[in-house]
């Protein structure tokens, strides 16, 4: 082979070499702070899909939330279950928690990773309005003898008592074998998390790694996509290994269509504007031609 011809293919095998870290695609860096609602599912699931569009290796979701709404939450590990794009939950930074909904999506991630001085847990399931340390559940009682004054209260009482507890139990059996589900999908402790559902268990970061509830602990972001370099992952099927180390990242952090309907959407901002919206319509049929209360009230 002549030599020129030699060096040239020599230059092409070292300019392939070059480009195959950027080959790899880039890392997609969503955040997700406070309250888990309606705003964070659309914002995720529109991210997801430009992830994929980007050709992105992984998007790593930073977490630092207290909990939010069920429904959100099933929302978001679907997206993240179906996703062709790994998802790295990152709960960050220092001081940040992935309480409540935030446990169960740490769960459904590929890759489940936490800073120093952050926690996990507490993931007990609690209606709008409910109060956590709900008595213990009582007996269904028998059919009662027929009675009237104080016992026949009484008894109706524990009638709503064990119906009220029945729902309690339903949900927290619920939430249990879904978290369950998850902890098998992703090889994780399972037992943990049911005890994070049952019992309310908070983890910090260091115990979850010993327990293997996480994957990792890593100081930052730059710290986690070097320790993530080379790992092998099961996505949609199929094995992807990661090249992490230096790659580039693409910060994606919510406009301001995703933050206004995060502000509405905050459970209790939510509950406070139904307040206001059913008075101001209250006021409009008791004052008839105000206009002003009624339309507040609808809107």
């Amino acid at each position: 082979m002549p030599p020129m011809r030699i060096l040239f293919v020599a230059l092409i095998l070292l300019l392939r070499a070059g480009l195959a870290p950027g080959a790899e695609g880039p890392v997609v860096v969503l955040s997700l702070t406070g309250a888990i609602g309606p705003a964070s599912a659309d914002y995720i699931h529109r991210n997801l899909e430009r992830a994929a569009q980007l050709q992105a290796q992984l998007v790593v979701l930073k977490m630092d939330t207290p909990g939010g709404l069920d429904t959100s939450m099933r929302s978001i590990i679907k997206d993240i279950l179906a996703s062709s794009i790994p998802v790295a939950t990152f709960v960050a930074p220092s001081g940040a928690r992935a309480a409540s909904a935030g446990t169960y999506i740490l769960y459904a991630s590929h890759v489940a990773a936490m800073a120093p001085a952050t926690n996990l847990g507490a993931a007990t399931p609690i209606s709008i309005g409910g109060m956590p340390g709900a008595p213990e559940p009582q007996r269904q009682p028998q059919e009662p003898e027929r009675k009237t004054g104080k016992k026949a209260d009484q008894t109706k009482d524990a009638e709503k008592d064990w119906m009220s507890d029945a729902s309690r139990r339903k949900a927290v059996f619920d939430a249990a074998a879904y978290i369950r589900g998850l902890a098998q999908l992703r090889g994780r402790n399972a037992e943990g998390a049911e005890k994070a559902v049952r019992e309310a268990v908070s983890l910090p970061a260091e115990e979850a790694l010993k327990l293997k509830v996480i994957d990792l602990v890593a100081a930052d972001l730059p710290d986690l996509l070097r320790k993530l370099d080379g790992r092998k992952l099961k996505v949609a099927g199929q094995d992807r290994i990661l090249r992490t180390k230096g790659a580039e990242t693409t910060a994606i952090e919510p406009d301001w269509r995703s933050r206004f309907l995060a502000l509405i959407t905050d459970p209790s901002i939510a509950y406070i504007l139904l307040l206001l919206g059913m008075y101001g319509l209250l006021f409009e049929f008791y004052n008839p031609g105000f206009v002003l209360p009624g339309v507040a009230g609808t809107i």
